[in-house]
């Protein structure tokens, strides 16, 4: 039987998914991350799944929301874009050092995937945590800077004022790039990499995820490691063939 739990670790709102006859034992862990405007309930699917072949699965909501939704408008909640992209990376260490003190991950078994910005998240975290073992992105991008630039230039194309300096804009682009991927690519050490997206995505480019992949597959030996999938057509949702295909490759890989 799979149980999903909501707990608090240390101040973040978590669905615990396990086996019941495992929730005590050290397994392998998989943290995934949600998307922008999304919570961590519509997860489950993959979560399930994992947990049915032995993973703890644990689904966090970010800054702002799911349970710390603080009622935002959409306007305020996008300025805050990044701001929630770097707490979710501070708390991933929250995350993975909690589950060391109680003694619940099987060591050189933890792994990081999310949707969207939580893909945008989890290729940020390949530069800060080299106890990172496996990593699914799904319809994110491991080009902070370029994808910021391009958030940027299409609000100037709406018309819309900038609510921040070029001054600003500078700092914030200077700072995406000490967690920027595709300008730090050794420090995947050839670890798994799965990369699912659509390349009908009006939102997050498919080029960023297709074009780093063929950057990077040369510095893999095991080619199986490193493992790219479009979905033609796809627009920006996660389907349900990509959740099947990354449950699988991450199996074999963690």
């Amino acid at each position: 039987m799979i149980t999903v739990q909501r707990e608090l670790w240390r101040g973040i709102p978590v669905l615990h998914v396990t086996e019941a006859a495992k929730q005590d034992e050290p397994l392998p862990v998989f943290t995934y991350f949600h998307g922008f405007t999304s919570a961590k309930e519509h997860n489950l699917p993959q979560a399930y799944l994992l947990a049915e072949k032995g993973y703890r699965v644990l689904l966090p909501d970010s800054l702002y929301h799911g349970e710390r939704e603080e009622n935002l408008h959409q306007q305020q909640l996008n300025l805050k874009f990044w701001d929630i992209v770097y707490q979710n990376l501070k708390e991933l260490q929250t995350i993975y050092d909690e589950l060391e003190i109680r003694d619940l991950l099987v060591k050189g078994r933890f792994g990081v995937g999310g949707t969207s910005m939580g893909g945008i998240t989890t290729s940020a975290a390949l530069t800060m945590y080299p106890w990172i073992d496996a990593s699914c992105v799904m319809m994110g991008s491991p080009k902070p800077v370029e994808f910021s630039k391009k958030l940027i230039e299409d609000v100037r194309k709406s018309g819309a004022e900038l609510p921040v300096s070029d001054e600003e804009l500078e700092s914030l682009y200077r700072a995406l790039a000490t967690i920027d991927l595709s300008l730090q690519p050794e420090k995947l050490k050839s670890r798994p990499l799965f990369i699912w997206h659509g390349d009908a995505d009006p939102v997050v480019p498919f080029t960023h995820g297709y074009d780093f992949y063929h950057e990077v597959e040369s510095m893999y030996e095991n080619k199986q490691a490193i493992r790219h999938v479009k979905e033609p057509g796809r627009d920006h949702k996660v389907s349900r063939f990509a959740i099947l295909r990354m449950v699988d490759w991450l199996q074999k890989m963690l």
